[in-house]
């Protein structure tokens, strides 16, 4: 029930992010300088939370297995987006990574309370820009703006839905638990890798901007030494 309640953070950035792209759409520095950030702090969350968990149950076949996983359904979606075209495509693969991430969400705190709050910080950052995203390429096509909106809020939901999904997990043995663990933190890293900075690094690219990166990273271990 406290994944469900933190999943309103990320699904009001969403909206959010929304109805800011549909009134004034931010510039391109603006855009690559905060994906930057939230690749940070979504990394920090991932190296100060979820991996000490993992280490801490010492179960290498659950951690390969769990692993292993993650990667794989991370690609698949990857090939779902690059095989696919028109709108329908982009917010199914959209759609699909929304609610993995509140799947992650509900599976960090599994891990812990502050494990899942950190996460939920971080994964707001992420999602925000997925609002900005989805309502530029649905604008392109000539959507009208109730029709985006509505999209946008479908999508969100997912997130809530993601977390319930991982919530009959915290009942299963610790390996088991383990093995989840390690599918959401691959999935995370792909989110830092493979889709923030790969998006970031589109745009021209400073110093400053690149150092965002540090930024968010930094913030993070801050927050989690507060919390």
């Amino acid at each position: 029930m406290q994944a469900l309640l933190y999943t309103l953070l990320p699904l009001g950035a969403v909206l959010i992010g929304t109805f800011w792209a549909l009134f004034r759409r931010p510039g391109t520095t603006f855009v690559s300088a905060t994906q930057h950030l939230a690749a940070g702090v979504v990394f920090a969350a991932a190296a100060v939370e979820i991996l000490p968990q993992i280490k801490h149950e010492a179960s290498p076949t659950a951690t390969l297995i769990g692993g292993a996983v993650g990667v794989g359904v991370m690609l698949a979606i990857k090939a779902l987006e690059d095989r696919s075209s028109g709108p329908f495509a982009m917010l199914a693969a959209t759609g699909i990574d929304i609610f993995i991430d509140g799947l992650v969400l509900g599976l960090a705190f599994i891990a812990g309370e502050r494990a899942g709050i950190l996460l939920a910080v971080a994964l707001t950052l992420e999602v925000l820009f997925l609002g900005l995203s989805i309502t530029s390429e649905l604008q392109e096509g000539k959507t009208r703006s109730r029709r985006i909106f509505a999209t946008a809020m479908g999508l969100g939901i997912l997130l809530p839905l993601g977390a319930l999904t991982a919530t009959p997990v915290a009942l299963l043995p610790p390996v088991i638990i383990t093995g989840f663990l390690s599918f959401g933190l691959m999935a995370l890293l792909y989110l830092v890798t493979e889709e923030l900075l790969v998006e970031a690094h589109e745009k021209p690219d400073t110093p400053l901007i690149s150092s965002m990166f540090f930024v968010g990273f930094l913030a993070l271990l801050v927050l989690e030494e507060l919390i």
